[in-house]
């Protein structure tokens, strides 16, 4: 039988921490493994500290479950939205915090506990996780229906922008129109009222500042209490969900501080909103039993692939009676308006694309806020004001996102260069890897 503890007693320590700066998120993966492998991180039960626009806790729909046991295979099988659940199967991590900005709320606020195993009739991952996020790709499946199921709890936390403050309003020393522009900053304290009780921890387990190092400090004074700082609360509620002092990854997205829906202007508003409603995803009522949620589910992945096919068979020809006939199924009208849209814009348009746009057009949106120079600093200070009160992580992994331009690419360098100045102040020197210009791949 296994021993975690004992397992968790034996890992190895870098001498310095090593981050590794990579352009797609799910290519941070394979150096997640490589430290398991060389036994810096546990086999098992890691805690996966997530910041992201994006959960990316979706799943390969069709990908075999299996394919997890054979690592180059699944490597090649993911993408920048579904790379953390295979973890989770494989039973590496059991514990992922999302930690978000304002404009980010795919998940429902708090804790979620579920199971991530193999459904018996597909053979494919499925959860057990009611949440609209799982229900809308059609990935729930009832408790019975899952064998190897791996318990997983997921804690959705807002992160909101450091609150630039001064308990004495007539003395500023920044003028207001410096300040930044904090949207959302006194909306409803969702994050601090999701925890039952935030422990700030014992004051060994808090990252100190390193000699000579220090983290950016705002503009002006802070003079907010850990009770009235919605950063100082969510730190609690993060080091409550650590307290156990396990060894952790520490993930960031630079969208995390500036985010762009890529989709948005790969097509005009008027097709952008025909494929909302081609897509919609209409949330189930509350109170349902297990056969209204299979139900929803059900019809979901038939509306779905209903849609992949019909964009698939345009890739083979648009020709008007081929829009026609699909257009006849209920829901679908609106194709025909689609299609001659695209087609006076472009000479050959891209149906798989059209397709992939379409699959973020659920529920909501995929998030939009580029934010000012002042947002991405306030955001910067919030994650440090964060990670000074968490253990060091084992190791660092960091994803640019820029080439498909989630991250806007003209703010990239600059994040990337104030996050890693926030590492350094933290943890002292950094084993940087910048992958993401290398040839060399793990």
């Amino acid at each position: 039988m296994s021993d975690p503890a004992g397992e968790r007693a034996h890992l190895r320590r870098y001498p310095e921490l090593p981050v590794w700066v990579v352009e797609d998120h799910q290519e941070v993966l394979p150096f997640i493994y490589r430290a398991i492998g060389s036994k810096h991180l546990p086999a098992s039960d890691i805690n996966f500290v997530h910041f992201d626009s994006h959960p990316d806790l979706l799943i390969p729909v069709n990908m075999p479950a299996d394919t997890v046991f054979d690592k180059e295979t699944l490597f090649g099988e993911l993408s920048i939205e579904n790379w953390i659940m295979p973890a989770v199967y494989a039973g590496h991590f059991s514990h992922v915090i999302w930690l978000h900005p304002t404009w980010a709320q795919q998940i429902q606020e708090g804790k979620h506990n579920f199971l991530v195993g193999k459904d018996t009739s597909t053979t494919t991952i499925r959860v057990t996780s009611t949440d609209h996020y799982f229900l809308s790709d059609g990935l729930y499946v009832p408790e019975d229906q899952l064998e190897n199921q791996k318990p997983l709890r997921l804690d959705v936390i807002m992160v909101k922008p450091y609150k630039l403050c001064n308990g004495q309003e007539g003395n500023d020393m920044v003028s207001s129109a410096k300040k930044p522009k904090l949207a959302l900053e006194d909306s409803a304290n969702t994050a601090s009222t999701n925890c039952d009780s935030c422990s700030e921890g014992p004051e060994k387990d808090r990252v100190t500042e390193k000699s000579g190092h220090t983290c950016p400090e705002p503009s002006c004074s802070c003079s907010c209490t850990s009770q009235e700082c919605p950063t100082a609360v969510n730190a609690g509620c993060a080091l409550e969900a650590l307290n156990k002092g396990d060894a952790f990854v520490l993930d960031i997205d630079l969208d995390f501080f500036s985010v762009k829906n890529p989709f948005k202007e790969m097509f005009t508003q008027e097709e952008y909103k025909i494929l909302q409603e081609l897509y919609q995803f209409r949330k189930p009522g509350a109170n349902l039993t297990e056969e209204d949620l299979v139900n929803c589910v059900d019809a979901r992945i038939h509306q779905l692939e209903d849609l992949e096919a019909a964009f698939a068979d345009l890739c083979d020809g648009d020709d008007e009676d081929t829009v026609q006939r699909w257009a006849a199924n209920p829901g679908m009208e609106s194709l025909i308006p689609l299609v001659q849209s695209l087609k006076k814009r472009m000479e050959v348009p891209d149906y798989e694309m059209v397709h992939q746009a379409g699959l973020t057009c659920d529920y909501s949106e995929l998030p939009h806020h580029v934010s000012t120079e002042q947002e991405i600093e306030s955001l910067i200070q919030a994650m440090c004001q964060l990670l000074k009160n968490l253990p060091k992580p084992t190791l660092v992994t960091i994803a640019r996102s820029s080439l498909d331009d989630y991250c806007p690419s003209e703010q990239v360098d600059i994040i990337q260069e104030k996050v890693l100045g926030v590492l350094s102040s933290l943890y002292g020197r950094l084993d940087v890897h910048l992958e993401y210009s290398a040839d060399s791949s793990p």
